[in-house]
């Protein structure tokens, strides 16, 4: 099963810039979440929640992204950020990220909407601000 590239650039447009699929689809009328978290993983967390596998350097935290144009690109099925997402600096700690999620809380073990891999990867402790840059892309197959 498959989706055309038209429908599925539109429901990426949906999920991240809050666009309306005319006729089919609208973003909620009575309170859409306005923004989404990043997490870093330093593994897949696919068929697991935004926590598993998550970063646990000193300071992490998960940062986020207004959900519309301005905090997410979307062109031809890919999907960038707007402007580069900057995860709190580490004041102690290590890991290396290797995946990214995007996911609909500041915290906990909440859903996974999608990730995908890091890379190149990024080595995380005292000292290191990591950042994913308007490079860093998830694509929708």
């Amino acid at each position: 099963m498959g989706m055309s590239a038209t429908f599925s650039n539109q429901v990426l447009a949906l999920i991240f810039n809050g666009t309306a699929i005319t006729g089919l689809a609208q973003n909620t009328t009575s309170s859409p979440y306005t923004s989404l978290y990043i997490a870093l993983h330093t593994a897949d967390p696919t068929g697991g929640t935004q926590s598993t596998s998550e970063i646990a350097y000193t300071g992490y935290a998960r940062v986020a992204v207004t959900r519309t144009s301005g905090g997410f690109v979307v062109t031809s099925n890919v999907l960038n950020p707007a402007a580069n997402i900057v995860f709190p600096t580490g004041s102690g700690g290590s890991g290396t990220a290797t995946f990214m999620s995007i996911g609909v809380n500041a915290t906990g073990a909440t859903e996974l909407l999608w990730s995908g891999g890091i890379a190149p990867s990024i080595v995380c402790g005292s000292g290191v601000t990591p950042t994913l840059t308007t490079a860093t892309s998830l694509t929708q197959t």
